[in-house]
């Protein structure tokens, strides 16, 4: 047995949210991503004195969305505190944040594993604050610059227990976060573009031992690759510290993504260490039942009730309900097709397949295909009913009605020359005994037992065909003959 496997993995993770508000927390500054550095400031989130904040709505409304999703208790009653702690690009030298009463507490979110178990991950709490700005060192030989564009940017921090023990199991939980607040639609997820960040803690204990380890935190891993990566790293440094007789101590880290390697920043602040108080300027966040009851109703299907529909009633496998919730808009124009009366196998297997190839290959959201359900279910019926072969269906009619999504498919079908005729027995016979003819080498080696060949002999009827015959009509006829030689 390995050292390395005589250890326990000990993980929580701090998730950074930026919100896809309009504008700042607790000012009318724009929130976009890529202007210009600093042309997204003004007194307010450059901190003049004198300049008081005002709390965007619209962060509550998220925060508390995701409390509901993530099983939280949201509290009627939250405050605001400041975070002291000086740095170039804080212009107030404190973080708007929560600390005393975040605004959701003590939720949960079940992951499922690679290995099909489904596991519990609890939320400690999820609490509203603001981003920093962003200081630059690459851009000038000589000083560092700062750009204030982030600083007062909305985010909502989820802080999970220490429930998560592998590098896997982080990722999946990150996976399983974006995906919320990709369906809730309040953030787009994007990790590269800082939408979301990931500070991860980890410690490392003997198996069997109770007490947990000192745990470092890795701060602000910017891809889902990068936080198994820097937990892998830490994980291994930390049992190679113990081994050698050395001590973990509690510190805050940076990773560098290029050496996949972490290293020192600054010994690990506590929660004293930030001073934290009230803010005097920010009255306490007052909810009433009727806030959450329209909540409540705003809140779309989650991921979980549309994995747990396309699999119980549906009778889908676990793996075609994940490619289709991958994506809220993918889910509903599933459910969509269905309701045409399509059976949801066959819509699994055009969405997962056909639908989802021509969107990666078209670089297309859902969102902009322009052939609707209700015209995608009539390309599948005609599918079903044997009038168009499946195969040309995919090569030929689908691509058309692409290009005219205002047309019947049954029209693009004619127009096509593809419908299915019903076949003269005596001619296809001739036909498949005038194939057969050709290809004696391999009339001997299905013959021999490579039964395989069916197929080919059935692909060349096809083709010779145009994709007019059905092929339920073909296979059988093909062995008949290929069995009667």
């Amino acid at each position: 047995m390995s050292i390395y496997d005589q250890y326990e993995t000990t993980i929580g993770l701090e998730i950074h949210v930026q919100l896809n508000t309009k504008s700042k927390a607790f000012c009318g500054d724009a929130n976009n991503f890529g202007a210009a550095p600093n042309t997204q400031v003004s007194p307010v989130t450059i901190a003049h004195p004198g300049t008081l904040p005002r709390l965007n709505k619209k962060q509550v409304a998220a925060a508390a969305k995701l409390g509901l999703a993530l099983n939280c208790e949201v509290h009627q009653v939250s405050y605001f505190d400041r975070k002291n702690y000086f740095y170039a690009d804080l212009p107030k030298g404190y973080q708007i944040s929560q600390d005393h009463q975040a605004i959701c507490t003590d939720g949960y979110i079940d992951i499922r594993l690679k290995n099909g178990e489904t596991k519990r991950i609890r939320i400690h709490q999820i609490h509203m604050e603001e981003d920093a700005g962003k200081s630059i060192h690459d851009q000038d030989p000589n000083y560092s610059l700062v750009d204030l564009n982030r600083a007062g940017v909305p985010l909502l921090e989820i802080v999970s227990e220490p429930d998560l023990s592998s590098p896997e199991e982080a990722h999946v939980f990150i996976a399983a976060i974006r995906q919320l607040v990709r369906y809730l639609e309040i953030s787009d997820g994007n990790m590269e573009e800082g939408s979301l960040r990931c500070d991860c803690n980890v410690s490392v204990r003997k198996k069997g031992t109770t007490e947990l380890g000192t745990r470092r935190e890795v701060k602000n891993v910017n891809s889902m690759r990068n936080v198994k990566r820097a937990i892998e790293f830490e994980r291994k440094s930390q049992i190679d510290l113990l081994e050698s007789g050395k001590t973990v101590d509690q510190e805050t880290r940076s990773f560098d993504a290029q050496k996949g390697t972490t290293s020192s920043l600054r010994s690990k602040e506590d929660a004293h260490d930030y001073r934290y108080f009230l803010d005097p300027d920010l009255p306490p966040v007052m909810l009433s039942t009727d806030y959450f009851a329209q909540l409540r109703a705003e809140m779309p299907a989650l991921p979980q009730e549309l994995f747990q529909q396309f699999t119980q009633e549906f009778k889908l496998s676990d793996y075609d309900a994940n490619v289709l919730i991958e994506d809220k808009h993918l889910a509903l124009y599933f459910l969509d097709l269905v309701a045409q009366k399509i059976s949801p196998k066959s819509a699994a297997n055009w969405m997962s397949n056909v639908i989802k190839s021509h969107l990666n290959q078209s670089q297309l959201a859902i969102q902009d295909f322009m052939v609707s359900p209700s015209q995608l279910a009539a390309l599948i019926q005609l599918v079903e009913s044997d009038q168009v072969n499946q195969l040309v269906a995919k090569q030929q009619l689908f691509p058309a009605l692409v290009a005219a999504p205002n047309r019947k498919p049954l029209e693009l079908a004619k127009k096509l020359d593809i419908l299915q005729a019903a076949s003269n027995e005596e001619d296809l016979e001739a036909l498949v005994l005038e194939i057969l003819q050709q290809h004696p080498d391999k009339i001997a080696k299905y013959k021999k037992g490579k039964k395989g060949l069916l197929g080919f002999f059935v692909g060349q009827v096809m083709r010779q065909t145009k994709g007019k015959v059905n092929p339920k009509e073909v296979n059988p006829m093909v062995a008949k003959l290929l069995d009667s030689i």
